[in-house]
């Protein structure tokens, strides 16, 4: 017997909110090569209230509210742009380098701000917020808003810093129409390779003009390697000088042969000095944290905090390189000339111990003190001995100071002082410690489940 005829579908039988799903899902070459399959479908692909804005929705739409930007009177197909170059933005980066100091800033003589920030989404905004560890000695963490980039109706970029830091609660209420009742700063935002970033200053516009912007430097673009990334991420160094250091030395070189030059070159440095005198915000710097959570094959990987030796809250940051070594640093303002530089710790290979361990070992870690905050319910009694947490792996690591400070390290190279330990727990989480040192320094998620806490 012959099979049964089963009728086709076409697309085109489908109902329109159900062709708009299906075609939210393509990107934007691939609905172009629809449109020109059929003239039917032209009207449709064009349409950018319906297919621009399920295509967004469908992207950002559980992040943010779509139609809340540019006051709902934006083009999606303008918007679904610029969300795709802002996405990169999402995350955490790390200032790179200390701010110059103006006069306004000298005169302040405010703290340096922390050096960790996070880049969220918002209702109809991203908001960039410095992240500190709290001052009352427990794991907690403040996010201090000092960023917002959002849109204007017409489509053009609107950033602006907060140079005081007190309006934190300004994000929850963000619009392009209530920004000149505040003392906000307009910046622009520019990319400069992948993952470098820097906000600065836009002197041309007034407190009322919103035409500032965000940009990606084309000079720059061929900077996206794991070479960048690694360098970037570690040291603060960059594989390329942004564009108007290399026009400002063109020009110099330039005045220098052209007729007129001498006096050229004194009124370009007048100018100068007159526009650094009129800034209020300092450019910065940010290198982007790119992999900042673990992985089943980088378990320690990533962004961390912990009680350290000085009972203060520190933040951590754990790297691999490429042949399987691993380094801790400390995300923070350096005090001296060695810690910018110096990791916590490090080791050459990553490779667990796994139980059963030795005597040896377990007398290491059951005769150490574990540092967490003081309980409150016993903050009187002062800090009360906790029980070790069960180990599940063991790593050994080495300090850095017989390589970088040799002055700070012990008599010989192989000093044991140096010789350290990890301590792997069940929940994925562990501690560290030194041979030289009595404690464990117990680090746990900065972002549990990709969610800052604060």
């Amino acid at each position: 017997m012959e099979p049964d005829f089963v009728p086709t579908t076409s697309f085109v039988d489908f109902p329109e909110d159900v062709q708009l799903c299906i075609l939210s899902f393509l990107t934007p070459p691939e609905i172009a090569n629809f449109s020109c399959t059929s003239k039917r479908f032209v009207a449709l692909c064009r349409s950018d209230a319906k297919l621009w804005h399920a295509l967004c929705d469908r992207r950002w739409g559980s992040k943010t509210q779509i139609r809340k930007w540019g006051d709902g009177k934006i083009c999606y197909r303008l918007l679904y742009k610029t969300l795709s170059e802002w996405e990169s933005l999402i995350g955490f980066w790390r200032r790179s380098g200390q701010r110059s100091t103006s006069a306004a800033a000298a005169a302040s003589a405010a703290p340096p701000p922390p050096p960790l920030v996070v880049f969220d989404w918002g209702p109809s905004f991203v908001a960039g917020s410095r992240v500190s560890p709290s001052q009352d000695g427990t794991y907690g963490v403040v996010k201090s808003p000092f960023l917002w980039m959002s849109l204007s109706p017409g489509g053009e970029p609107v950033n602006f810093v907060d140079p005081d830091g007190k309006g934190g609660e300004f994000g929850a209420n963000y619009s392009v129409d209530s920004i000149g009742k505040t003392d906000l700063i307009p910046v622009d935002v520019n990319f400069m390779g992948c993952t470098h970033l820097v906000v600065e200053e836009n002197m041309g516009l007034g407190g009322n003009s919103h035409r500032n912007g965000f940009r990606r430097s084309s000079s720059s673009a061929n900077l996206c390697s794991d070479e960048e990334e690694a360098s970037g991420g570690e040291n603060g160094t960059f594989g390329s000088l942004p564009d108007r250091y290399m026009s400002e030395m063109y020009q110099h070189f330039a005045n220098r042969t052209s007729p007129g030059g001498s006096s050229a070159s004194r009124r370009q440095k007048k100018r100068e000095k007159e526009r650094q005198g009129k800034r209020r915000w300092e450019p910065e710097h940010f290198v982007k944290i790119v992999d900042c959570s673990p992985t089943p094959s980088r378990p320690l990987q990533g962004l961390w905090k912990g009680i350290g030796d000085c009972t203060k809250l520190e933040f951590y940051l754990v790297t691999y390189d490429e042949i399987g070594g691993i380094a801790c640093r400390r995300v923070g303002e350096p005090a001296d000339r060695f810690s910018g530089c110096a990791p916590v710790f490090w080791t050459s290979k990553a490779t667990f111990i796994e139980p059963p361990f030795s005597q040896e070992e377990m007398i290491m870690y059951d005769s150490r003190m574990l540092l967490h905050p003081i309980d409150e319910e016993n903050s009187m009694f002062g800090e009360l001995p906790m029980e070790n947490e069960p180990v599940t792996r063991i790593l050994y690591i080495n300090s850095s100071y017989d390589l970088l400070i040799p002055d700070l390290a012990g008599t010989t190279a192989t000093d044991r002082r140096n010789e350290g330990r990890i301590w792997q727990y069940r929940d994925g989480t562990f501690g560290f410690g030194f041979l030289r040192d009595n404690f464990i320094i117990d680090l746990k998620h900065i972002a549990p489940n990709g969610c800052l806490l604060h």
